[in-house]
């Protein structure tokens, strides 16, 4: 073998691993480029799953309201009742008398007018009502007329009148509830009378019901 291709021979030999090296090198950068592409992929098909749900949820909860709304056409009409966001709002002093759990004859008209299209709505799309009530800020004062020992007991008491009046004009019991929320979740300042009369109220708000899972076997 001359010397000229003795030295050819070599040249191919030190060139070899050069080529190994960097074919390994492009081998690994194509795999990094498909896996972070993968990934993309993947953010992008979870991205759009959760736009298709938030548009499918905020078109039920417009329906929703719709229906609502078609529901108590005639008392928000007459200005009786209140609807926002899904909730219904009843001025307290339309319900009761000052630190009163009794209903007054407005009230309990009213309560009998609402009765029937909100157990059909419920019925319909099987929900239950959550009857809220609420206070202003002023303590309960002491006295041998004070019946309630504090805004709780008053906001408790007034809701539990406000469900049971509408179980008796044909609201199911299993699709309403009472819950008291006294002084909290004002809707507006404690300052002036105007604000206090605001938050004095009981709100009927249609919540889902909760899903029955069987029970487990024994």
């Amino acid at each position: 073998m001359t010397s000229d291709e003795l030295e050819m021979d070599a040249g191919v030999e030190a060139s070899a691993p050069v080529w190994a090296v960097f074919g390994d090198l492009m081998a690994g950068l194509l795999g990094a480029f498909v896996l972070i592409l993968l990934f993309a992929l993947a953010s992008q098909l979870e991205l759009a799953a959760r736009l298709e749900m938030e548009v499918k949820q905020r078109q039920l909860e417009t329906q929703r309201r719709t229906e609502l709304e078609r529901a108590l056409a005639v008392p928000l009409a007459a200005g009786r009742v209140t609807l926002d966001h899904g909730r219904i709002g009843i001025s307290g002093s339309v319900l009761f008398g000052f630190n009163s759990a009794e209903l007054q004859p407005e009230g309990r008209q009213l309560l009998k007018s609402l009765a029937a299209p909100l157990a059909t709505y419920l019925q319909s799309r099987d929900e239950a009502l959550m009857v809220s009530g609420f206070t202003d800020d002023r303590l309960m004062r002491g006295g041998k007329n004070q019946v309630f020992a504090d805004n709780w007991e008053l906001s408790a008491q007034r809701a539990l009148t406000v469900t049971r009046t509408l179980i008796e004009e044909g609201v199911p019991a299993s699709a309403v509830f009472a819950a008291a929320f006294g002084a909290q979740q004002p809707v507006a300042s404690n300052d002036s009378a105007e604000g206090r009369a605001k938050n004095r109220r009981v709100e009927m708000a249609p919540t889902p019901k909760p899903s029955r899972e069987a029970a487990p076997s024994p």
